[in-house]
This record gives structure tokens, sequence and C-alpha cells, in this order.
């Protein structure tokens, strides 16, 4: 299998997931989600700790629909398949699968990760999924931002150009 095609294999759908998942038990399995759109040094920091925190790492990238209806008529910058392609090149990333929701709520209930993870700004108690994690006795984490780094930001100074 070319480099490309195993980067393309970890783009799974939610059924494709689970038979992974289920054929991996026993695995401590990291959840983490979000739009990605335009990936940063801040991303990568973030999700490189997010993995050091289990066996697998599976990442729930919102959709265009999804990401239009969170952040605006403008966005996404990249498209859902671009930036589940960019997602999966990266090692500590096991697999990406797209959801349509405006929340990973579904997904985390059909995954029941071990850990679930966001970044720094939000309270485990305001996260998504914390409720379906902690009931099965799992870990709800929270990783500090690298400082500077936003995808809004980064679109700004575009703007400004």
């Amino acid at each position: 299998m070319s480099h490309f095609d195993n980067i393309k294999s970890k783009i799974v759908s939610l059924q494709q997931l689970q038979q992974e998942l289920a054929r991996r038990a026993g695995e401590k399995v990291v959840f983490t989600n979000g739009c990605f759109d335009i990936v940063h040094h801040g991303h990568v920091a973030y999700l490189a700790q997010a993995r050091d925190l289990g066996d697998l790492l599976v990442l729930g990238l919102n959709s265009d629909a999804s990401v239009k209806r969170l952040k605006g008529p403008a966005r996404p910058i990249n498209d859902e398949q671009s930036r589940a392609l960019v997602l999966a090149a990266f090692e500590f990333i096991d697999y990406v699968v797209l959801f349509e929701e405006d929340t990973p709520f579904d997904l985390i209930s059909a995954l029941q990760p071990d850990v679930l993870v966001k970044g720094g700004d939000y309270k485990i108690e305001d996260i998504v999924g914390h409720d379906i994690v902690e009931k099965k006795g799992g870990r709800v984490v929270t990783i500090d931002f690298v400082p500077g780094f936003s995808t809004t930001k980064i679109v700004e100074k575009i703007n400004q150009q």
C-alpha cells in the first residue's frame, strides 16, 4: 500500500470505525473533534498531546455544512475531504470520521471513547459528551492552547492583505 493510500484509509465511516474499534478492543480510545479548517501549530501540539493520552486517537471532523452553520457562510476555507486528508496524514491520528451534526454527541454515544479531549477554553461540564464518557468511567481532559495561534486570526490576517 502506498503512503497516500495508507493516509486515505484512515478516513472512515462511523460503521467502519465501530468495526475497527471492536477489532482493537482493549486499546484505550481517545476522542476529540473540531473543524480544523486551517491546520496550524496550535492544532498540531493539541492533537499530539491528545494522542499521548491513549492507544488510539479518533478525530471527529465537522462536515462542511456543520462548519458553515457554526462559523458562518464564509467557512470552511478548506472542504471536508481536504481537511480530512491533511489530518489523516498526521502519524498520531489513527482515524478521522466526519459528522454532519453541530455537536459530536451522537458520535461520542456511538463510539464510547475512554478519553474525551477538548481545548483549554472549555470547562469539563460544558464539553459535549462529558457525561457519556464519565458515566462509563472514562476521563475528560482539557489541553491548553498554544498562545497566538487560531484559525480565526489567520483568516483575519489574510483578509487584511
